[in-house]
């Protein structure tokens, strides 16, 4: 009898462990270095969200905005560390472990963001993405129209030659560097959160990033000039940690895909119309606005830069080229 008693209790133990782990809830970290106020970080918030709710709430996905688990140097590392699970970041961070990838951001490489998003859904963007996952194992699930770059200047400039001497941050990146530097500006690779108390304090005196950047992150407060060089086309992939993949089933991977790119479709639609209204709004706030001769400073870039300096393929560049 105690030992018929014994199995029941032990079965019945048995059975609650088993239930439990049925049950358990499986948390994951979403990493990004945006504002709380942008499109990327809405929309991160109800990725995580949707996919709970989709997966019967089997995952809890905590999202951490605005560099809080570190850099964006260091979230791309965190994939692999184990540190983070998801990213939001630009695809040359992706290329420092595949340098193909970053061809997107050889300068003036895209017209619009029509021409990214014709690329975001090209074979070519498909070959890319599948060598970044055999090079990490990583996976890219969705592509986020960021905006186009422009520079913001507390000295004032038009042609490329004007930029000499000029002391710019860029992100330290060889593709962001490589329009100011054949222009014979000062690079200098400085913390995305430090880059306001930066500009403030004239450590440097311009930097770079697309319009809805400087008015989330405020830049417009100590600038004096945007110059629209429309140099870089950027975007943001939504990208899966190796080993937080592989605990996904074959539908919980659909069901990500579908609930990311769904998001990165409302953000990116949000950044474009944000960024139709910018230009009237820093004029409001004083800042001289000046266009630039796009095809000056690309026969600039085109006699220092090269592809293979960067370790892209022009190949890749031309099928982008001929993207409609």
């Amino acid at each position: 009898m105690k030992t018929l008693l014994k199995s029941t209790v032990l079965a019945g133990i048995g059975l609650a462990f088993a239930l439990g782990a049925a049950t358990a809830q499986t948390n994951l970290k979403f990493a990004h270095v945006y504002e709380t106020s942008e499109a990327f970080h809405v929309e991160a918030l109800w990725t995580a969200q949707e996919f709970a709710k989709r997966t019967n709430n089997k995952y809890q996905i905590d999202v951490y905005p605005a560099s809080q688990l570190g850099k964006e140097t260091d979230i791309n590392q965190g994939l692999s560390l184990g540190s983070v699970d998801v990213i939001l970041s630009g695809a040359s961070f992706a290329a420092r472990s595949y340098p193909p990838i970053g061809v997107t951001y050889y300068p003036f490489t895209f017209r619009d963001s029509e021409h990214l998003a014709a690329y975001s859904k090209s074979d070519v963007f498909r070959e890319l993405a599948k060598g970044y996952e055999e090079k990490t194992g990583h996976v890219i699930t969705a592509t986020t129209y960021y905006g186009v770059r422009h520079t913001t200047s507390n000295r004032a400039f038009k042609s490329c030659a004007e930029m000499k001497g000029l002391k710019i941050r860029v992100p330290d990146v060889p593709a962001y560097l490589a329009m100011p530097r054949s222009c014979g500006a000062n690079t200098t690779p400085i913390a995305f959160a430090e880059v306001y108390l930066a500009l403030q304090n004239g450590t440097v005196e311009a930097q770079e990033n697309p319009l809805t950047t400087i008015e989330a992150k405020k830049f417009y407060e100590v600038q004096k000039h945007i110059i629209l060089t429309g140099h870089i086309v950027d975007q943001l992939n939504t990208v899966v940690a190796k080993g937080t993949w592989a605990k996904f089933t074959d539908d919980e991977k659909k069901i990500w895909r579908e609930v990311s790119l769904e998001a990165a479709a409302r953000a990116s639609a949000r950044v474009k119309a944000d960024e139709a209204k910018l230009v009237d709004f820093f004029k409001s706030k004083g800042l001289t606005i000046t266009s630039i001769d796009r095809n000056e400073y690309l026969a600039a870039v085109g006699k220092s830069v090269t592809f293979e300096q960067f370790g892209y393929r022009k190949a890749d560049w031309e099928k982008i080229q001929a993207l409609k």
